[in-house]
């Protein structure tokens, strides 16, 4: 049989434009920089720092594709979310969504107030479902399929204390994540999460370190990742190769999460207990 057809129809599936969202700084940028890479031209949102954003757009520029900027404030809902409207508008339509944005705690369930809990839902959950809602009718008004892609956490997948919202929303997302790929698969639309482990981004207290001069001995590989590993999961969805791949989370974790049972026997005090 001969491979001509299907690998025209591939090159024909390429996404040309992305909108990704928090794409200021740490993983949001390495996505950005790494799909302008392949070519595509890249939307970017921000929410406080601005000349991060400007500082992506360059690098994005760089590799001979356009960026397009917008401020998006996910706490400012449903109105914020008209942003990823303009971006298509800005692009000339959109094929892929990168919900990057968030934020979280560290903080004890018993000392948390209401209002704290519903940012970080409001940000984490809230934000993405709105953003998608909205890329995806571009998507199905277009008819050309696309990609969501949600970065979600480990913690999609496993508790951390102090984290309880943060948690809530990275689990209820990667549910999310799950419905979304049933309900706009009829529509060529896969939707998937990535779901990093400790990354040595702004957000860890780690921004600009080498994440190779810092040793995690309770993680297999013995170091954090870098936000480009993780950015090169999210370009492979992105790709037609990844066409049939929807509704799966993608553990971008050094082996971290392997690591409950073991690493368990090995505490030899109660730290754990604390944010």
């Amino acid at each position: 049989m001969s491979t001509i057809a299907p690998l025209a129809e591939e090159r024909r599936g390429l996404p040309r434009r992305a909108v990704v969202t928090g794409a200021d700084s740490g993983i949001g940028k390495a996505v950005a920089v790494a799909l302008a890479g392949g070519g595509v031209d890249v939307g970017i949102t921000y929410h406080q720092d601005a000349d991060g954003a400007e500082r992506t757009a360059h690098q994005v520029r760089d590799n001979g594709v356009d960026a397009h900027i917008r401020h998006l404030d996910l706490t400012d809902l449903p109105t914020a979310a008209a942003a990823i409207d303009e971006l298509a508008n800005d692009l000339g339509g959109i094929d892929v969504l990168v919900n990057c944005a968030g934020t979280g705690t560290a903080e004890p369930v018993m000392d948390m107030d209401f209002d704290r809990w519903r940012e970080v839902l409001s940000v984490d959950l809230d934000g993405a479902f709105l953003c998608t809602q909205r890329a995806a009718r571009h998507m199905i008004k277009a008819g050309n399929g696309g990609r969501v892609i949600n970065i979600t956490s480990v913690h999609e997948h496993a508790p951390r204390i102090g984290a309880a919202p943060y948690c809530a929303a990275k689990a209820g997302l990667g549910m999310l994540t799950k419905v979304l790929a049933l309900e706009l698969a009829e529509h060529a639309i896969t939707v998937n999460s990535v779901a990093p482990g400790e990354i040595s981004t702004p957000m860890t207290g780690q921004e600009d370190v080498d994440p190779r001069t810092e040793p995690r001995p309770g993680v297999p590989l013995g170091r954090p990742g870098h936000a480009r590993e993780v950015a090169a999961a999210v370009a492979f969805l992105a790709t037609p190769a990844a066409g049939y791949v929807t509704g799966a989370s993608l553990v971008v974790d050094g082996g971290m999460l392997l690591m409950g049972p073991q690493a368990s026997q090995l505490l030899s005090d109660d730290t754990w207990r604390r944010p």
